[in-house]
């Protein structure tokens, strides 16, 4: 477990989408021909503006200046980067933001950085994502399920060694919401499996958090996954269970 002192970050809900507070609106997206110099600015403040413009804007030119700013100094920095290079997925991204969420004792910038990695869709993310699920603080967790299942499409083997980690998560991780996004990566990842005998772990996760998970919102998540799988076995218990006035 990381020792976070979090009071660096001004951040109202551990638990928000890295995008909460950057969502796109109607207003004019910033210009990336003025925003790529201030990414290498003096000043923290421009240089977290421009790494916050990155968020909205896809640009590969920003990416090399986004990497070296997840070693900035400010946190503030450091967290825009991470979300940016999130929107910039690429590649070159995850040896660096595996690096820095090995090193980063902010728990919001390591939050960005696993949002990042499953962006990425790349293997490499496997080991530190399953890390970070078993062992970070809990919004970390929570993204870190999120990220295993954007793996889905990676490759079998891949899949296969994500759902045991997830399946621990799901019927043990003491908050809600991390289980909640365990049951999401799981519906994910079995889509992509054929039925063996990790597809069934999952499936029988999946069944026992729909049946016992204390957390309405954790058995809504299950049952989602399970219809969206289509399981036979699970649409079962989803009928009897609605039949029996229990969901």
């Amino acid at each position: 477990m990381h020792d976070d002192d979090l009071s660096a970050l001004n951040t109202e809900d551990e638990f928000e989408s890295p995008l909460d507070r950057w969502e796109e609106t109607e207003a004019p997206k910033p210009d990336p021909e003025e925003m790529l110099p201030l990414l290498e600015s003096s000043n923290p403040q421009q240089r977290t503006i421009a790494a916050r413009a990155f968020c909205e804007l896809q640009d590969a030119r920003a990416i090399p200046a986004l990497i070296r700013l997840l070693q900035d100094a400010c946190p503030l920095v450091r967290v825009s980067a991470a979300y940016a290079l999130g929107r910039n997925a690429s590649p070159e991204v995850v040896e660096p933001a595996i690096a820095q969420l090995g090193r980063e004792w902010n728990g919001y910038v390591r939050k960005g950085l696993v949002w990042a990695l499953g962006n990425c869709h790349d293997r490499r993310s496997l080991a530190p994502l399953i890390d970070a699920l078993k062992t970070d603080i809990a919004a970390v967790r929570l993204w870190a399920a999120s990220s295993l299942g954007q793996l889905a499409t990676v490759g079998y083997d891949i899949v296969v060694a994500a759902v045991p980690s997830l399946i621990e998560a799901l019927l043990k991780d003491p908050v809600p919401a991390v289980r909640s996004n365990c049951a999401w990566a799981l519906g994910q990842l079995c889509r992509e499996l054929p039925s063996n005998v990790v597809y069934a772990g999952a499936i029988d996760s999946l069944i026992e958090a729909l049946e016992n998970d204390e957390d309405m919102g954790v058995r809504e998540d299950a049952k989602s996954s399970l219809l969206r799988v289509g399981d036979p076995r699970g649409l079962q218990i989803i009928e009897d269970l609605e039949f029996e006035g229990l969901l």
